[in-house]
């Protein structure tokens, strides 16, 4: 048993008013955000403990969240295997493209526990803040005890995505055509990424995250046959690894776009949880996934934006769709930037109105 509301509900507990967080709640929308983000480049953020363990807190202070996730970034596993990145303003993450056999020797999955030790020293500390009872300035309006600590990694396919394109790309055509020309290639980049994710995931687990979520952002650009090969069963071997090491942990998968496979997804990967996108529909997804595997989702970010009464009845209409299925309110996508952060502020008592 546990007063962490969006722990039982992983487990596979209904509880109304189900528990909030959203994706990318620690971000460039809170003015205290904007005034670290002048004090260091992103990768020293992701980085430094006492930058991340604050940039994680901001949103709990203000909002009580129920679920706090790390700050960090999918891309760091391929930084920690040696490949080169950084962020260009406007641009986004621009990486070495990985397009041969010899680039993908280059990659030293070894390294990757070395690299992220800074990662799992932040996790500590947020754990004990949540955990404390001696700490309730630390965390605001949270009370100690109540904050659930979220890991999380990008799946494989989407990290791949961005390892051979160089970067983002709204079709990532480089990446489609060597896993159709080259797939003896791919799956050796998808096997070293199913490996490396899964010991990153054990480490955060250890390290004090409480639950895992793997961000798929772009399993919705593939057919189903390359669905089946590059999601699901990359996904499914994520999980069965957790499961052996960390047996009770709950793990969430998010195929964005998945559409109509998320029910293949659920049922193939046994994930305890399906995060959905905006364009999801809740009652189909709720038919296709089993009963026991919890939903998160799913407003769209741009009705946060636009806030009011429309935010509070669609946020409203969300909630109450799911009522006594485990449901974990959130957004479809992240936070975006532009959005007032009186405007989260609205949805979050919105959800929490009995």
């Amino acid at each position: 048993m546990t007063d962490k509301t969006l722990l039982r509900v992983l487990h596979g507990e209904a509880v109304w008013p189900p528990p909030v967080w959203l994706m990318r709640q620690a971000g460039r929308y809170l003015p205290e955000f904007r005034a670290l983000r002048a004090q260091a480049d992103f990768i020293t953020r992701c980085m430094t403990p006492d930058i991340a363990t604050e940039i994680t807190l901001q949103p709990i202070r203000r909002y009580a969240m129920d679920g706090a996730i790390l700050f960090s970034d999918i891309l760091i596993l391929p930084w920690a295997m040696g490949q080169s990145l950084r962020f260009v303003e406007g641009v986004g993450p621009v990486l070495e493209p990985i397009r041969t056999a010899a680039d993908l020797d280059r990659l030293r999955p070894e390294r990757v526990a070395e690299a992220t030790a800074p990662v799992m020293e932040t996790l500590r500390r947020l754990r004990r803040s949540f955990d404390t009872p001696e700490t309730p300035g630390l965390l605001g309006a949270a009370r100690p005890g109540a904050t659930t600590l979220i890991g999380f990694a990008g799946s494989p396919f989407t990290v791949a995505c961005y390892m051979v394109e160089g970067g983002g790309s709204k079709e990532f055509a480089e990446v489609r055509r060597m896993a159709y020309a080259e797939p003896a290639l791919f799956d050796r980049l998808i096997e070293l990424l199913s490996e490396a994710t899964a010991t990153m995931l054990c480490d955060q687990i250890a390290a004090g995250a409480e639950a895992v979520m793997l961000f798929d952002s772009w399993a919705g650009l593939l057919p189903p046959s390359q669905f089946a090969r590059h999601v699901i069963a990359p996904t499914r071997r994520i999980v069965d690894e957790i499961r052996r090491r960390h047996p009770g942990v709950p793990i969430v998968g998010f195929p964005r776009l998945g559409g109509l496979l998320v029910g293949r997804y659920a049922h193939g990967t046994g994930i305890d949880a399906m995060a959905l996108d905006t364009a999801a529909d809740l009652s189909l997804a709720a038919a296709l996934v089993p009963e026991t595997v919890a939903l998160q989702g799913n407003l769209d970010p741009l009705c946060l934006l636009a806030g009011g009464e429309s935010l509070v009845a669609e946020a409203q209409a969300i909630r109450d769709s799911m009522r006594g299925r485990p449901h974990v309110f959130n957004l479809g996508h992240g936070v975006l930037p532009q959005t007032p952060p009186e405007h989260v502020g609205q949805l979050v008592d919105a959800v929490r109105q009995i």
